[in-house]
């Protein structure tokens, strides 16, 4: 998707995606990339790292920072989770915030927008109004204005459906007009900063958040234990899937294996159209009892802090 410019500069920099869980954040950045780099999935909290979406434009590079869903944390995970969102948005050239048109403004709402003014009170806000497929036109107007009100300093708001790409690419030029001028911070070719293995595992949580209960899903992590390359068409992933209790491990393996086999194809087939290559899949369930709130286990699975990494500059 390409967006003109009129400033016959090059533009680039970092633009946080930030919002409360569950708007459409990741989907906002695959719709641009026109690639699903950032794992999606109808439960809150899809999104547990930093990740870079990299859109090389002819006059501009945007690097879109894909953030977890500010919250009310119950658990160190959730505080690590909010961290690593704030670190991002207080990094940020501009902040484009994505909240759901669908709904009236919640509470994580405001607390999104108080935690905009504190960590960058001056860097451009753009406001993307998301779900827009899901209202009736005659609505638009009014859904707005409670948003607007909630985020006062926006520099720009655009209603956009990121599902069937509706005002996607009006979104694209406010985000770009606004970033500073500079030259690009990665090659070309680069979509993303995240190696197959790290994209390997939020494609397998993703799998997984779409099939199983609601008693699990946030209790669940993966960790890739081994990404060996076979050859240049096929490549080797054996990953764990982590939960909190004995009888989590139960579910995520389903009988006879059948949940677990479940989730292992449907992953496999995200996994191989990203990478564009035969994938071997090996999954097994371990219980580590409350890792969600043990430092040391966050911290082995990588939710500790994040430096942001640049290139080209």
């Amino acid at each position: 998707m390409i967006a003109p410019t009129s400033e016959e500069s090059h533009r680039s920099g970092f633009v946080a995606v930030a919002g409360r869980p569950n708007v459409g954040k990741s989907t906002v950045i695959n719709c641009w990339l026109n690639q699903s780099v950032a794992a999606v999935s109808p439960r809150p909290q899809m999104t547990r790292r930093r990740q870079l979406g990299i859109l090389s434009l002819p006059k501009a590079q945007v690097i879109l920072v894909d953030t977890p869903g500010l919250h009310r944390p119950r658990h160190k995970l959730g505080q690590a989770l909010n961290r690593t969102a704030e670190e991002a948005i207080r990094d940020a050239e501009v902040v484009l915030t994505v909240c759901d048109l669908h709904e009236p403004p919640s509470a994580e709402d405001r607390q999104v927008a108080d935690a905009l003014q504190s960590l960058s009170p001056s860097a451009p806000l753009v406001l993307a109004m998301n779900k827009l497929d899901l209202v009736p036109p005659t609505q638009v107007g009014d859904r707005l204005l409670p948003f607007q009100g909630l985020f006062p300093s926006a520099a720009a708001t655009q209603a956009v459906s990121a599902l069937t790409g509706t005002g996607m690419q009006e979104l694209l030029a406010l985000v770009v007009e606004r970033l500073p001028e500079g030259p690009a911070y990665f090659p070309e070719e680069d979509v993303t900063d995240l190696q197959e293995r790290e994209l390997a595992a939020d494609w397998i949580r993703s799998a997984a958040l779409g099939l199983l209960r609601d008693e699990v899903p946030h209790s669940l992590a993966v960790r890739v234990d081994e990404y060996r390359e076979r050859d240049e068409r096929s490549a080797y992933i054996a990953a764990t899937l982590l939960v909190e209790r004995e009888s989590q491990k139960g579910i995520v393996i389903g009988r006879g294996g059948s949940m677990l086999k479940q989730i292992g194809t449907r992953a496999r087939q995200e996994i191989e159209n990203l990478v564009g290559r035969q994938v071997y899949l090996d999954l097994r369930v371990r219980v580590l009892a409350h890792w969600r709130d043990d430092p040391q286990a966050l911290h082995d699975l990588g939710f500790g802090p994040v430096q942001r990494r640049r290139s080209g500059r």
